[in-house]
C-alpha cells in the first residue's frame, strides 16, 4: 500500500517512520517533508501543500491512506476535499477542526457540553477587554481566537501583562487575523498533561499518556513555545484519573460533536490542567496529535500503525487494542538560535548519530541539500532516548544530544523533571 502523510515537522516524521515499519507498506509520501523523511529510504518527500493538489496527487498514485500532522490543512478543510473525491483520509473535517482553529468555538462548546474548563470571555472590542482584566485581576491568560502556531497564549502574572497581551492582538495586529478576537480566562494552577485520542466517529481509542514542556528555558522559565521535549507515559495520569477524562471529558466531547451534528474524526488532543485534589480541566483541544509528544508517542508504540489507521477510517477502532513499550520514552527538543521570537536558518548540523535499540532522532526543521543537512526553522530536532526508568531515558537522550552540533542551538536539560521528581 502506498500512503501520504501531510505536514513538515518532527510530528510527520515519527508518523512516518512508524508507518513505514509495517510490512504492507510499499512507499510513503511526506507532503512536503524535510531532511529527515528525505534521508530515509522508505520515504519520499514531494513538495505540495495545496490541499486540492494533494488530492489530485492521492487519485493519480492510488493513495491508500492519507494521514494529516498539522491543523493548518485540516482548518483549510483538507479532509473535507478529499472525502468528496471517495479518497480515504485521517483527521477531522474543517468544521470539526474548529475545536483547535477557534478558541471561541472550543470554549462555548465546552460550556453548552458541561466539560470542565476554565471560565472565559470572548472579546473583540480593546474597552471591553481591559475592564474585564481590571474586574478579574491577575494571574490571567489570554488567547488569539485563531490558530497562531503556539504562540497565541499569554499567561499573565500582572495585570499589565495581560493588558500588553490584548494591545498586541487586538490592537497592534500582531497575530493578525487569528488574533481579531481574544478569549480571556481564569488562570488554572497545578500540572499540564497531554491527553491523546483516536477517533473513528464513535469509537474512542486512547494513546499513551504525555506530558510536554512548553516554556524554553530550564525551570519552566522563559518565553512559552510550541514545545521543547515531552515525556511519556505521564506518571500524573493514574489509572483513576484515565478513566475519569475519559468520562467526564473525551466522552462527552466525541458525543457534544455528534449532538451538535459534527462527526469528529481523527486525533483529539486534550491539553489538561490537573489540580491539587487530582481534578483535571480543560485548557484546550488540539484536532491533531501533539508535537513534541508524538515521537516519544511513536517510539513506544509496538502495534502496526497502518493496521491502527485503517480500522480509524473504517470506523471499526473498538476492535483494536495497543500494545506499548513498557519503558519510558523521552524527546528532547533541539531549537534553532533565536527560538521562539525569530528563529535563525541556515546553520550547518553535524553529529546526528544512527537510530538504536534505544535512541532515535526525529528532524523537524531540517532540510536536506545534497549531503549538507541546515537548520531551516524553530524547533530543528526531538532526540527521543528509551529507558527502563525516567531517569535512564534521560540519559539516552542526553548522551545522543551531546554528539550533535549546529551554531547556537537550544535546547533544556531538565526534560521530564516533574517525572523524577514525583513523590511515589
Amino acid at each position: 500500500m502506498k500512503l501520504l502523510v501531510v505536514g513538515s515537522g518532527g510530528r510527520e516524521h515519527a508518523l512516518a517512520w512508524k508507518l513505514a515499519q509495517s510490512e504492507r507498506v510499499q512507499t510513503i509520501f511526506v507532503a512536503p517533508g524535510n531532511g529527515g523523511t528525505g534521508a530515509d529510504s522508505r520515504l519520499k518527500n514531494i513538495n505540495i501543500t495545496d490541499p486540492a493538489a494533494l488530492a489530485d496527487f492521492a487519485e493519480q498514485e492510488n493513495i491508500g491512506i492519507t494521514v494529516v500532522g498539522p491543523e493548518v490543512p485540516l482548518a483549510a478543510g483538507i479532509v473535507n476535499i478529499f472525502r468528496d473525491r471517495g479518497l480515504k483520509i485521517f483527521g477531522p473535517s474543517k468544521e470539526a477542526a474548529q475545536l483547535e482553529s477557534s478558541k471561541d468555538f472550543a470554549k462555548a462548546f465546552m460550556h453548552r457540553h458541561a466539560i470542565p474548563t476554565a471560565e472565559y470571555q470572548t472579546f473583540s472590542e480593546l474597552a471591553p477587554a481591559h475592564d474585564y482584566i481590571n474586574a478579574k485581576g491577575a494571574p490571567i491568560v489570554i488567547k488569539a481566537d485563531g490558530l497562531a502556531a503556539g504562540k497565541g497564549v499569554v499567561v499573565a502574572m500582572t495585570a499589565e501583562e495581560a493588558h500588553a497581551a490584548v494591545d498586541m492582538m487586538l490592537s497592534d495586529n500582531k497575530l493578525g487575523d487569528a488574533g481579531a478576537r481574544v478569549v480571556i480566562e481564569e488562570f488554572l494552577a497545578g500540572e499540564e498533561a497531554s491527553f491523546i485520542v483516536m477517533v473513528d466517529g464513535k469509537n474512542i481509542l486512547p494513546l499513551a499518556t504525555s506530558q510536554d514542556h512548553k516554556r524554553l528555558l530550564d525551570n519552566d522559565e522563559g518565553p512559552n513555545t510550541g514545545g521543547m521535549g515531552a515525556y511519556s507515559p505521564a506518571p500524573i495520569v493514574t489509572p483513576q484519573l484515565h478513566a475519569r477524562v475519559m468520562r467526564e471529558i473525551i466522552v462527552p466531547t466525541v458525543q457534544g460533536m455528534a449532538k451538535d451534528g459534527i462527526v469528529f474524526t481523527g486525533f483529539l488532543y486534550a491539553g489538561l490542567m490537573i489540580d491539587d485534589q487530582g481534578n483535571p480541566k480543560t485548557l484546550e483541544f488540539n484536532c491533531r496529535m501533539g508535537d513534541p509528544e508524538t515521537q516519544p508517542i511513536m517510539a513506544r508504540l509496538k502495534t502496526d500503525l497502518l493496521h491502527v489507521v485503517e480500522h480509524a477510517v473504517n470506523g471499526t477502532l473498538d476492535t483494536v487494542e495497543l500494545e506499548w513499550d513498557r519503558r519510558t520514552a523521552m524527546g528532547v527538543v533541539m531549537a534553532a538560535a533565536g527560538y521562539p521570537d525569530a528563529p535563525r536558518k541556515g546553520d550547518k548540523i553535524t553529529g546526528i548519530p544512527a537510530e538504536t535499540a534505544d535512541t532515535v532522532t526525529f528532524h523537524a526543521g531540517t532540510s536536506l541539500n545534497e549531503k549538507t543537512l541546515n537548520v531551516t526553522g524553530g524547533r530543528v530536532l526531538c532526540v527521543v532516548g528509551l529507558g527502563d526508568t525516567v531517569k535512564l531515558a534521560q540519559k539516552h537522550a542526553y548522551d545522543v544530544v551531546e554528539k550533535i552540533h549546529f551554531d547556537g542551538m537550544q535546547y533544556r536539560r531538565d526534560i521530564g523533571w516533574r517525572a523524577l521528581n514525583r513523590k511515589h
